[in-house]
């Protein structure tokens, strides 16, 4: 079957389960790249079977938009549904009390299922866009430009997904060249929504020519300048690109291997203050001069009373050795409110006066949203946070200050969400932090490691080193390339060290944050207000 038949095919036989078997193709096998990122390379063509679908399909105004909605929602559940596989590792949620294994199953199922749902729901309307825009008249006498207003519309959603709690943006496409660093670096100049705009072009465009074999030099020429400027200029940035006119310091990450699910046994606690601090020591004796600990290392209320024992050893240990000492534990706020921190001991013996809070926190892991419907709908799902009382979450920056220069902090899940760390880096932060927990659940699953692959683009686009310690791992220390200087592999007990630098300068992204997003969504805005100029305009000079 030549591909101009598939084409008709696609149109006239719109209930043919031929169109889903392209989404639903072209959904897994972009989900494997980033499940499996050795393999990413072929992200650049696995959006194909989608793109041909959508381009032949949103462009015929004979196609109701519902219908393409149903695509994109195929599409995206498809891709989501590999995304957070994951999810299946929280069974048998054995860290909630009273959870029996049938409602274990059902919550994981959920989860799994629910959260993909809500991704795909979103996610189909991007098709319902393309629909209506495909069809302007400018579309219509330029279809190339359709590319890049597909392009445009599937970046737009993954910014999307960073506003509320509903989206969350772990399947990001960039997410899948992870192994390939050098093609990342534009990231540094125009974020990751820019990769993830050229990953859909030059897929798009692949499509656009085995649908219209006589634009193939075009089309070819096109997608092939698309790549040469990606990997060109991001060799370029590569080896020119110097953002590291601070000091060198020697900064370590300790990573206990106690899992959070230990550490709120009473009976460990003794064990894990034991285990920290030797790790702690070896770290300092090794000549590290910033320590950093995991999330919540210390699963304890540090502004009580009880625990100013511990801080006196805390601040003990920062004089003696004379280094940083970063603490992941929790504090209060005001009367009630209990918030997931970093606290800083110098090598004054002093805990500094400022705490960094964690900005964004987990749904359904340290708070519930919507708890009321949730309790009300669904009882067992508003049971899975990990903690007995629900977090508040911070809302500044709170860095730092050393003798070279500031940190900058994130916790866990503030790493997927690129303005966090953006907003570091512009008030100033030279050097960032990230303590991690993936241990309630994951461990050596793939999420672990796509946690990590987060971190990894925060750097890139911030330009600044991040160091990240993890429970039970992945601890890792990364350049400003997104390079590993360090690493521990998961459920391993150990240190990560290296020499650091303390970033100075400033990336373009780091100045101009997601413009190129707010230039996706003024062109997709403006282009019928485009076309209805151009028309109106043609009908004056045929009059």
């Amino acid at each position: 079957m030549k591909f101009s038949q598939i084409s008709d095919f696609l149109i006239k036989r719109s209930s043919s389960p031929l169109r889903f078997i392209f989404l639903m193709l072209g959904g897994v096998l972009t989900g494997l790249t980033l499940v499996f990122t050795k393999i990413g390379f072929i992200e650049w063509i696995t959006l194909i079977p989608m793109a041909l679908v959508l381009l032949v399909r949103a462009s015929d105004r004979g196609v109701k938009l519902r219908s393409l909605y149903l695509d994109g929602f195929v599409f995206y559940y498809s891709y989501y549904l590999v995304c957070y596989h994951w999810f299946i590792y929280l069974y048998p949620l054995e860290f909630i009390d009273g959870m029996t294994k049938g409602a274990a199953l059902a919550v994981v199922l959920l989860a799994w299922l629910g959260l993909s749902l809500l991704q795909a729901l979103m996610g189909g309307v991007v098709f319902v866009m393309c629909g209506a825009l495909f069809r302007c008249h400018l579309c219509e006498r330029f279809p190339l430009l359709r590319v890049f207003v597909a392009a445009g519309a599937f970046a737009v959603f993954e910014w999307f997904q960073t506003i509320g709690w509903w989206g969350v943006p772990w399947g990001r496409l960039p997410l899948g060249q992870a192994e390939y660093l050098v093609g990342l670096q534009t990231a540094s100049l125009f974020g990751s929504y820019f990769v993830t705009f050229l990953i859909l072009a030059v897929n798009l465009l692949l499509a656009y020519v085995l649908i219209s074999p006589d634009k193939l030099k075009i089309g070819c020429i096109t997608a092939a300048s698309l790549l040469v400027f990606q990997y060109g200029v991001g060799t370029l940035l590569w080896f020119t690109t110097d953002v590291t006119a601070g000091e060198e310091i020697k900064v370590s990450c300790i990573q206990g291997n106690i899992s959070s699910s230990e550490k709120w046994d009473a009976d460990s606690n003794t064990r894990t203050k034991e285990t920290y601090r030797k790790l702690i020591i070896e770290a300092a004796e090794e000549g590290a001069k910033l320590i950093i600990l995991p999330e919540t290392a210390y699963p304890y209320d540090m502004d009580s009373p009880d625990q100013t024992l511990l801080e006196e050893e805390f601040c003990n240990i920062a004089r003696n050795y004379e280094v940083y000492l970063l603490v992941g534990a929790f504090t209060v706020e005001g009367e009630k409110d209990s918030l997931n921190s970093i606290i800083c001991y110098t090598p004054e013996g002093k805990r500094a006066d400022n705490v960094y809070s964690k900005r964004h926190l987990v749904p359904f892991g340290e708070y519930v949203p919507m708890k009321e419907v949730i309790m009300t709908l669904i009882p067992p799902l508003a049971e899975v946070s990990a903690l007995d009382e629900e977090l508040t979450p911070g809302y500044e920056t709170a860095l730092f200050e050393t003798e070279w220069g500031k940190l900058g902090g994130l916790i866990c899940f503030d790493s997927i969400y690129e303005e966090l760390t953006r907003a570091s880096a512009k008030d100033g932060a030279n050097l960032m932090m990230l303590p991690s927990n993936d241990s309630w659940w994951f461990n050596t699953s793939v999420e672990t490691y796509q946690n990590e692959t987060q971190a990894m683009l925060r750097a890139i686009e911030s330009g600044r080193y991040l160091v990240r310690a993890g429970n039970t791992g992945i601890s890792s220390i990364i350049t400003e390339h997104g390079e590993h200087k360090a690493w521990l592999a998961p459920e391993t007990k150990g240190i990560a060290m290296s020499e650091v630098e303390m970033c100075t300068k400033t990336t373009l992204y780091t100045r101009i944050g997601n413009l190129f997003v707010y230039l996706c969504i003024a062109f997709v805005l403006l282009l019928y207000p485009l076309d209805f100029i151009i028309k109106k305009h043609k009908k004056k000079d045929m009059l």
